[in-house]
């Protein structure tokens, strides 16, 4: 396929083959881009990551892993990692995570995660936007598809938390994690809004004493 790049639109699906999805991708403007594939279209996010998505990302990293420290879950997580079903899915979650028995399931130097041959993760979260309507809708039925054991959204406009468990390809609302189990979306949600007034130090302190207690 040749094309100008000029000629693609951004931050909306596309239909195209997975041949068509991989050359495009691979293409020197869109190496920085997150990316998704899903019943023979793509998506190609370009939106540049914004003061308050890179917050609330970092909050929520810190949160999940202190969570995970504190109470002796085993978690392996990971920021921006690609998950690749050959021909039908991929995706580029904000972050993802291994968690309990799954939490040594990919081998170092795996480099793109080929669910093929590995476990997709427990837990896929998207720090959203401006995407918030797409994290609601087609990207919830590609984690559905994919089949993650939880979703979350977590909408920066908002600093509310959109979770949902998936089994049987389908996915119901939670207000507690199943997968980190004890983690109300409430303490969560109450650190994000913290973080608006308050450096991230203090609010991770805050964490600390709330999973402590």
């Amino acid at each position: 396929m040749t094309f100008s790049t000029t000629q693609i639109p951004t931050d909306t699906w596309v239909n195209a083959s997975w041949s068509d999805y991989l050359q495009t991708i691979n293409h020197p403007d869109y190496q920085t881009a997150k990316t998704y594939y899903y019943k023979s279209r793509y998506r190609i996010e370009m939106s540049p990551v914004t003061n308050e998505h890179a917050s609330d990302h970092s909050i929520i990293i810190f949160a999940v892993c202190l969570y995970a420290t504190l109470t002796g879950i085993p978690l392996n997580g990971k920021d921006n990692c690609t998950y690749r079903h050959p021909e039908l899915q991929e995706a580029q979650p904000d972050f993802s995570c291994y968690i309990g028995d799954n939490a040594q399931a990919i081998s170092w130097g795996t480099g793109i995660i080929n669910l093929a041959d590995f476990p997709p993760p427990d837990l896929v979260i998207e720090i959203a936007r401006s995407s918030i309507s797409d994290d609601k809708g087609e990207k919830r039925l590609l984690y559905e598809d994919l089949q993650v054991k939880e979703y979350w959204i977590v909408d920066v406009n908002t600093t509310q938390i959109l979770a949902f468990a998936i089994h049987q390809q389908g996915s119901e609302r939670i207000k507690e994690s199943q997968v980190l189990p004890g983690l109300k979306f409430s303490v969560l949600e109450s650190a994000l809004s913290q973080s608006r007034t308050k450096t991230q130090t203090e609010v991770c302190a805050w964490l600390l004493t709330q999973f402590q207690g």
